[in-house]
């Protein structure tokens, strides 16, 4: 990775981990066991790529950071509640998260339940509750962040991927597939910071979407490559876990050869995407580099 990118990536993982502790510390006293699920969820680690991505796009027209905060925490409670609840036994069942227990097995599978709704509901009263923005704009991120999270989003993509389990999809399918199960959050990670940045020319705001698109879906399709060439120890997840549950991939589909090959044409597809803008778009591209080159 370039040390360019590896410092934007520390340093905002850095801040955004302090305004989210500092969010759930507001919350009150009336469930600490459950916030304390909530925050173990929230903060167990990992790359903060949502929320980079927020500020990233603020970076191209120098947004406040202040006014990126909210959104870029409300995009990654959203993602931190996916996770806790895709880790359960009636889901895929897995005890391991970013190297350490999963959530239901920390605390106790309702409490997994309740934290990952809670998380759901933090993120949307920190995005109505930002200020600073217009009412359309703000009515605006809620709306897209909804569609996201929800039926039109990340949950229909879950549902899908549930019920193909075990059965054989198309490459078109599994595309559909993952570009609502990961590519929707990712996409909304471009949009939001689009919106709350003023970035509203369609040219401009096409053209995130279009790399948007194409590192969402890269995303998913190296997750599904480093779930063969990878180790337990080196994911933080356990190594094989697709195979086991009987997952259609990209390597299962393509096999792995081609499925690599996919992540590189995606990459090429987002700085495609990234020349058509105004602005330095380096480090655009170098996480478009990073995200198809990762090793967990």
């Amino acid at each position: 990775m370039s040390t360019c990118l590896q410092i934007s990536m520390d340093s905002y993982r850095s801040h955004i981990d302090c305004y989210l502790l500092a969010q759930l510390e507001e919350l009150g006293e009336q469930s600490p066991r459950l916030r304390d699920a909530m925050r173990y969820s929230l903060l167990l680690g990992g790359k903060r790529i949502r929320p980079l991505l927020v500020y990233l796009v603020g970076e191209l027209v120098e947004a406040p950071m202040a006014r990126l905060d909210p959104v870029a925490a409300s995009i990654e409670a959203i993602h931190a509640y996916s996770l806790v609840h895709d880790d359960l036994p009636a889901m895929d069942n897995d005890s391991l998260r970013r190297g350490q227990a999963t959530c239901h097995i920390a605390f106790d599978e309702a409490t997994a339940i309740l934290a990952g709704d809670a998380l759901q509901t933090l993120a949307f009263t920190l995005l109505s509750s930002a200020s600073g923005f217009n009412p359309k704009a703000q009515l605006s991120m809620l709306k897209e962040l909804s569609i996201a999270a929800g039926y039109q989003g990340m949950c229909a993509g879950q549902a899908i991927d549930i019920d193909a389990t075990g059965q054989t999809q198309t490459l078109a399918e599994l595309e559909a597939m993952h570009r609502l199960k990961t590519g929707a959050l990712i996409q909304a990670a471009v949009k939001l910071g689009a919106i709350a940045s003023g970035i509203d020319h369609p040219d401009e705001q096409n053209a995130l979407a279009r790399y948007a698109q194409a590192i969402g879906l890269a995303f998913q399709v190296r997750d599904d490559v480093l779930d063969i060439i990878a180790d337990t120890q080196t994911l933080g997840k356990p190594q094989g876990s697709d195979v086991q549950h009987r997952k259609n991939t990209y390597p299962s589909l393509l096999g792995l050869e081609q499925a690599q090959h996919k992540c590189h044409t995606l990459r090429l597809e987002a700085l495609h995407a990234l020349d058509a803008l105004p602005y330095n778009t380096d480090k655009l591209a170098l996480l478009a580099d990073y995200i198809v080159k990762r090793d967990k």
